[in-house]
């Protein structure tokens, strides 16, 4: 068979048996396109949106297509994005590999969105590479250049300025990125995303035989640092123990940043960050010094030294089963830490805080993400 035989017959599926429209679950829906393939090239897919009801996601613009439109992993990094995106009023910024964040930064004070972006794709430069980025702002032409310094799949933002579309468009002078995708995305902050915002939404999971799980779509209760809990544990026969000492007012924005970012990411997931920033994003381990050590060793590698960490904050999604991580932790200068609580070694975790004089504070809540 030959190169061109294959491809035409493995990458290059008729995706027209997908149906217009369909009823699930009491919604309406229609198809919006046919996607240029599924997870992999050899599936096919298409996306669609219920017909009732206020849409973001759904009621995407395609304002530059590229080669054959969208993949369902540029589709599910899109989403991913939105649900970081959607806790941030100031400019904000995430890039989005195979459905896990690489990197992602928030405007502190009077930061361009080029900045912001430069902050995010810095923080993973290598899996950034042909990643999905997402803006909660309109996208001027300054920042709109310096993605296409870099292949990028999809741009996504709220709006663009005429010159930064003219940009994406002119594939003479960026010839590595003539295939890039453009979205308009609308009211991102309108996604419900804190507990006791009203959504009809439930997440879908569907089996390999066509059983489907069906639940509740994930909403946090952290709106600010003032939602953080101290941490605190009662032993039976050791007593009472509290955290010492407290995170400041930089760490306290740092930890509901990170904590914001771990909600994409998959499980066990840890994210580092520091000044709003990732400085690296451990996921898909299965245990939890796994998650903590590999984002380490992200970045002791991207900075060839321990410095970067000095100041820094660590968020994870799930509680520590032993103090073997804060240990660890510890040799690398983080001084903030966020989880959740809960664990039946919540007094010797918090114990080894205190030897190590470093801040904790759980959310009271586990934020798993197995996508």
């Amino acid at each position: 068979m030959s190169d061109k035989d294959f491809k035409s017959k493995y990458f290059h599926a008729n995706i027209g048996d997908f149906q217009n429209s369909f009823q699930f679950m009491g919604f309406d829906y229609e198809k919006i396109e046919d996607l240029r393939y599924g997870t992999n090239p050899h599936q096919k897919g298409a996306i669609y949106r219920p017909k009732q009801g206020i849409l973001s996601l759904g009621a995407y613009e395609t304002i530059k297509s590229g080669k054959g439109g969208l993949s369902q992993t540029n589709v599910e990094d899109i989403n991913y994005a939105v649900k970081i995106l959607k806790y941030y009023i100031s400019k904000a910024c995430v890039i989005m590999k195979h459905l896990n964040p690489c990197g992602a930064s928030v405007s502190l004070k009077n930061d361009s969105l080029k900045d912001v972006y430069i902050n995010a794709r810095d923080a993973d430069p290598q899996a950034a590479f042909g990643g999905v980025v997402g803006f909660n702002h309109e996208v001027d032409e300054q920042t709109a250049d310096e993605i296409m310094q870099s292949v990028i799949e999809v741009v996504i933002a709220p709006s663009y300025t005429a010159k930064a579309i003219s940009i994406f468009n002119d594939s003479s002078r960026y010839k590595r990125n003539k295939h890039i995708r453009i979205l308009k995305i609308p009211d991102m902050n309108k996604i419900p995303k804190f507990i006791g915002d009203e959504t009809p939404v439930k997440e879908v999971k569907v089996l390999m035989d066509g059983t489907i799980i069906l639940a509740d779509p994930y909403l946090t209760r952290i709106k600010s640092p003032s939602d953080l809990i101290m941490a605190t544990s009662a032993h039976p026969d050791k007593g009472e123990i509290k955290c010492i000492k407290m995170p400041s007012e930089r760490e306290l924005d740092d930890l509901v940043f990170s904590w914001y970012v771990n909600l994409s990411v998959r499980s066990n997931g840890v994210v580092i960050a520091k000044n709003g920033t990732t400085l690296a994003v451990g996921t898909g381990q299965q245990d939890r010094v796994g998650a903590v050590v590999q984002a380490i060793d992200k970045v002791k590698s991207k900075y060839k030294g321990n410095e970067s960490l000095e100041g820094a904050v660590l968020s994870s999604d799930g509680f520590f089963p032993f103090r073997d991580s804060i240990d660890f932790i510890a040799k690398e200068g983080i001084k903030a830490i966020v989880q959740p609580g809960g664990s039946v070694s919540d007094y010797e975790v918090i114990q080894a805080c205190n030897e190590h004089s470093i801040a904790m504070v759980f959310t009271d809540e586990r934020c798993f993400s197995h996508h």
